[in-house]
């Protein structure tokens, strides 16, 4: 059984289908890209996973489980975490008291706070940063990190709920290309040790190249493609999406079934 099987997902708002009938599986160990230009869906389908939209239909299905239907939180209670685009830190807390918020939400404590949460989970914390490469910087301000660093804290933030499925939303924007590449090695290391399954959206393509096991491609809320690097390289559908008008694709019926490609550009999409 997969770790993440979606079927036939769609939303619409209105009368724009935002995502139209996709399906995908992702394995344990497994990074999976969801890549498109701007406007095929990306969003909204990630969103949907992590149920912060209702979907117009489809399943979702993590471990065999149902998420369509719950709650943000319940999904995360289920062993789903995230990373945003735009990292999602406490600027005026240290590093160690940001992660031991995550442990104490994870053990339900966060309404018994009269215990101060420096002494909770200290350990734990300083274990996840050490992961992250960030134990050194445990007692500084996060508002004071360089922003490659705030993004290993949100990853250490993410690993504390213990998560089967870790999705991040363009874990790279914004930072140099040695930082992107420290950050994916980080994660893939990560997703090896622990088994985990990432889904990702990404806009730099030599990060998706290097460190994606497989990718999927959206366009106008439909997949058109899904496979390896090469594949997703060589597909003509891709290139005319990335490369040209983008307005002529003829997305195939049973494009899920025939699945296949991964990709290579330099280019952003």
């Amino acid at each position: 059984m997969s770790l993440l099987r979606v079927c036939g997902l769609s939303r619409s708002f209105g009368g724009l289908k935002a995502v139209d009938n996709v399906s995908f599986d992702l394995e344990a160990g497994e990074l999976l890209a969801l890549l498109g230009p701007n406007g095929a869906g990306k969003s909204t389908c990630f969103n949907m996973v992590n149920g912060q939209l209702p979907p117009s239909s489809g399943s979702i299905r993590l471990d065999g489980q149902e998420l369509v239907g719950m709650r943000p939180r319940e999904i995360w209670r289920l062993g789903v975490g995230r990373t945003f685009q735009i990292a999602a830190t406490f600027n005026s807390m240290t590093v160690i008291e940001n992660v031991q918020m995550a442990l104490v939400s994870r053990e339900r404590q966060t309404f018994g706070l009269w215990k101060p949460t420096r002494s909770r989970y200290a350990d734990e914390a300083l274990a996840l940063l050490d992961q992250v490469g960030m134990a050194a910087e445990a007692n500084r301000a996060c508002g004071v990190l360089a922003y490659g660093d705030v993004k290993r804290v949100e990853l250490a933030i993410a690993l504390a709920n213990r998560p089967k499925l870790l999705l991040m939303d363009e874990p790279t924007a914004g930072m140099a290309p040695k930082e992107r590449n420290e950050l994916m090695a980080l994660t893939r290391r990560l997703v090896t040790d622990h088994k985990i399954g990432v889904l990702f959206t990404e806009h730099s393509m030599d990060v998706v190249f290097a460190y994606a096991d497989r990718m999927i491609v959206l366009a106008r809320g439909k997949l058109i493609a899904e496979g390896d690097a090469e594949s997703i390289r060589n597909d003509p559908r891709v290139q005319e999406v990335y490369f040209g008008t983008g307005k002529t694709f003829q997305p195939h019926a049973s494009l899920h079934e025939a699945a296949g490609g991964h990709q290579g550009h330099g280019a952003r999409p």
